[in-house]
């Protein structure tokens, strides 16, 4: 095997390391030519190249048990989808004999209980180089994204979903595998804001879009008289007069019944207030979040934080109101798409689809999205619980 350090790092194989494993002859052309990027934003070889072409049973080492299906145990794994900060998600299975690619779980310590069967992903390593370097430039924005570049809004959403959308379907007759579909309708509404200039905060949300979203008369917007006192930082102050959040956006509701309050002072009446956090009569209660979770504001800095009840802890949740409201939006926008009668999201594909998501939200707010860092971030165990229903 060698890398290549020619612009982008290439993985190449020699004939013999093909052998016996991959008889494919377009298959071995491309992994003894152009070979495998080492350095890609959404599928990772790291595996290839570091262990080289090895079967699932010899990865698992199942190479003399029967425990594994006949149809997994020959599959060769060459890498892993990646997923929020850059850690593997699926296994990235190539078939040595037809060149098609799929993906499925592994459990190495129980291989005989694959979560899931293989699923399609490319037909071919070609495909499915060209599909991941499509995808890394528009996160990227380059390449042949580049001209999105400070275009933001609906019409830059709509037009990079239908050219990424045209870059899937080409070769696949018309019909990509989930993962990229879904890639083509979730990943470009990163775009639906600019990114931190006339508001103070993180986000330019454009004019109206939370109207256009949840409807007329759905979004609430804030007078001075309902804020504390508290509540000093102007930026925030002006997006809640006049951009306002939605009432109801399926895991928030908004206190609209009577002025916005402190956490102190929401929980004047409770028999034991020992438990709230340092700080709370300057934590600016918006609302509630699902399962006993209250939404706050840190009325000085505007850093938006989830303040678990039953846990008495604080922990970040958004950076600011900006992007708690592009937050609300996109898990509205994705049910409002998958809800379209020809995109089905969610069908046996839920885990790709919850990854796509937070993808998304950290491009955009990477305020405590991560996947096994100290503690969990609410978003996303409440993206990736499909039990209950958040997309």
């Amino acid at each position: 095997m060698s890398t290549t350090d020619a612009g982008t790092a290439v993985i190449t194989l020699t004939e013999a390391e093909l052998d016996p494993w991959v008889t494919h002859a377009s298959t071995r052309h491309w992994l003894t030519g152009p070979g495998l990027p080492s350095d890609n934003g959404v599928v990772s070889f790291t595996e290839l190249r570091r262990e080289g072409l090895r079967s699932v049973a010899d990865s698992t080492g199942q190479a003399s048990s029967d425990r594994l299906s006949a149809e997994l145990r020959e599959q060769l794994v060459i890498g892993g989808l990646l997923g929020p900060g850059g850690l593997e998600t699926e296994s990235v299975l190539l078939d040595g004999a037809t060149g098609e690619i799929s993906t499925t779980y592994l459990l190495h310590d129980r291989p005989d209980l694959d979560l899931m069967d293989r699923r399609p992903l490319a037909p071919s390593l070609r495909t499915l180089v060209r599909f991941a370097e499509a995808t890394d430039e528009l996160a990227g924005l380059r390449g042949q994204f580049a001209s999105y570049a400070g275009r933001y809004g609906p019409k830059a959403v709509a037009e990079a979903s239908q050219h990424l959308l045209s870059v899937f379907r080409d070769g696949t007759d018309g019909e990509p595998a989930p993962f990229w579909k879904m890639a083509a309708l979730i990943r470009p509404l990163s775009l639906v804001a600019g990114r931190g200039g006339v508001s103070g905060l993180a986000l330019d949300l454009p004019h109206r879009l939370l109207d256009q979203e949840f409807g007329p008369g759905k979004v609430a917007r804030f007078e001075d008289v309902d804020f504390p006192t508290t509540l000093t930082h102007e930026p925030t102050r002006r997006f809640l007069r006049e951009v306002g959040l939605p009432e109801d956006a399926h895991v928030f509701s908004l206190d609209t019944d009577v002025p916005l309050a402190t956490l102190a002072e929401y929980y004047a009446e409770a028999d034991d207030l020992t438990q709230l956090p340092s700080g709370a009569h300057r934590l600016i209660r918006l609302g509630h979040l699902v399962e006993d979770n209250s939404l706050v504001i840190d009325g000085e800095t505007g850093a938006v934080l989830n303040w678990s009840e039953p846990d008495a802890t604080l922990h970040p949740l958004n950076t600011d109101v900006s992007t708690l409201a592009f937050t609300l939006w996109l898990l509205h926008r994705e049910r409002a798409i998958d809800a379209g009668s020809s995109h089905e999201l969610t069908t046996d594909t839920y885990d790709q689809l919850a990854m796509t998501m937070l993808q998304v939200l950290a491009a955009v707010d990477p305020t405590g999205i991560s996947a096994g860092g100290p503690g969990r971030h609410y978003w996303t165990d409440a993206f990736q619980d499909e039990a209950g229903g958040v997309l």
